[in-house]
């Protein structure tokens, strides 16, 4: 399946860029909007940012990608990137302890990043 495929490239450019605390949620199934969120945090703008780019770029470049709305950039505090099937968010510790996004999507379905080779 190409999404996920797509997914997981964007679990390696997280962890290129040590990204921390990813989580894959599969929300297919109750959600209108996406099919995938892709969530982890960074510690610091910088770091928050570079994950965000190497992320855009690698897309961009292998997929032929681009995210159709990009919010948050600029303070990094939490940035996201709607690919429109999926999701990434990218926070500070604090930003994603402050909105609790697992809490309020927990009936998706936590998916394993060596599940998206299958």
């Amino acid at each position: 399946m190409k999404e996920r495929n797509t997914i997981k490239k964007v679990y390696e450019s997280i962890e290129e860029k040590k990204g921390d605390a990813v989580l894959i949620l599969d929300i297919s199934r109750i959600s209108s909007f996406a099919d995938f969120f892709i969530l982890c945090q960074g510690y610091n703008q910088r770091q928050n940012q570079a994950i965000c780019d190497e992320i855009r770029e690698r897309l961009k470049k292998e997929d032929n990608l681009s995210p159709s709305h990009v919010e948050g950039y600029e303070t990094a505090e939490w940035i996201l990137l709607d690919y429109l099937s999926f999701v990434v968010h990218i926070f500070s510790p604090e930003a994603r302890e402050f909105y609790k996004i697992e809490r309020l999507w927990n009936d998706g379905e936590a998916v394993a990043p060596e599940a998206l080779s299958a």
